[in-house]
Formats: structure tokens, C-alpha cells, sequence
């Protein structure tokens, strides 16, 4: 399986970034298997940040990985009760984090405020996850251990500028 990660970075050896920032499955390295999302995410780095530059990193993971009971994979398949509270519970930095790897859905910023509105009491559970699945909605998987992201195997970068990837 091929996964991508934006960055203002070359990331030849990926890491655990802890930061004061609290993301959807916590404290890890993020990826995805959306070249269109890993852009995005590399664009808006590059403009938070006044990065003159941004890449697309490019790495592989053997699909056994998946099937491995050494590791502790979480896996949302698409939004659900428990991938909502698991994501509310992140973001607001109320979850320890005890698996390898968790994979599922992203909580972008119009998701972000659909949550905001079930949190408020605005909308039901049933009404929350009906309009977060008729959202287009992108993967992450984060590795959450240095054993899971030893199975990261960098395969090259991408470098992005402002309207095309070039080598």
C-alpha cells in the first residue's frame, strides 16, 4: 500500500510529533492514501507556516502489516458513534493513546463544525453521523509507536510548488 504525507519537509524517517495541538487520533505521524489530501495538507502547512517550501512524501507499507497481532490497530471504516467520540475525545486532548496505528475517516474543518453543533446539543447523534457521511471524506492513519512506523518504508518526495508536483 502506497501512503502519502504533505510536509514543509523531506521526512526520510518519520517520527512521533507531540505537540501542544490536539488531533483527531492524537499524537502521531499522520499519512493517508489520498495523494489529493497529502497536497492539501503539505499547502496548508506551507502557508501556517511561511515555508517557502512543501513535499509530498511518499512512502510504502506492506498490506501484512494489517494482519499483524503484534501491533494494536484501531480501524474506522466511516464515521460512527465511536469514531466521533474517539475524535472529540482527541481533540480535546482527553485520550491516551494505546494503539499503533489508527486508521479512519478525517475530521476536516466542515466536519469540525458539524461536531461543534452535536456538541452544542444542536444535532443528535443519528443527525451527526447522516451529515458526516454525505461529506466526500478522506483517510488518515497514524502511527502511534516507533515499531509501527518502522514499517514505513520511504519510497521518495515530490516536490510541490505552487501549481504543479515536480521530481
Amino acid at each position: 500500500m502506497i501512503l502519502y504525507h504533505g510536509s514543509t519537509e523531506i521526512v526520510e524517517k518519520p517520527r512521533i510529533i507531540i505537540s501542544d495541538k490536539f488531533l483527531d487520533f492524537g499524537y502521531g505521524f499522520y499519512s493517508t492514501t489520498s495523494k489529493e489530501q497529502a497536497l492539501r495538507w503539505a499547502k496548508i502547512k506551507k502557508n501556517r507556516t511561511n515555508s517557502e517550501n512543501s513535499y509530498l512524501n511518499v512512502y510504502e507499507i506492506d498490506d501484512i502489516v494489517w494482519s499483524n497481532n503484534s501491533l494494536s490497530i484501531l480501524s474506522f471504516d466511516n464515521p460512527s458513534r465511536d469514531w466521533l467520540e474517539f475524535v472529540i475525545n482527541n481533540r480535546r486532548g482527553r485520550t491516551v493513546q494505546d494503539y499503533d496505528i489508527v486508521c479512519g475517516p478525517v475530521a476536516n474543518d466542515t466536519l469540525y463544525r458539524t461536531i461543534g453543533l452535536y456538541e452544542s446539543g444542536i444535532f443528535t447523534l443519528e443527525e451527526t453521523i447522516k451529515r458526516l457521511k454525505v461529506n466526500e471524506l478522506f483517510d488518515q492513519i497514524s502511527f502511534h509507536s516507533k515499531i509501527a512506523l518502522e514499517n514505513l518504508k520511504f519510497q521518495g518526495k515530490e516536490f510541490i510548488s505552487d501549481y504543479t508536483i515536480t521530481n
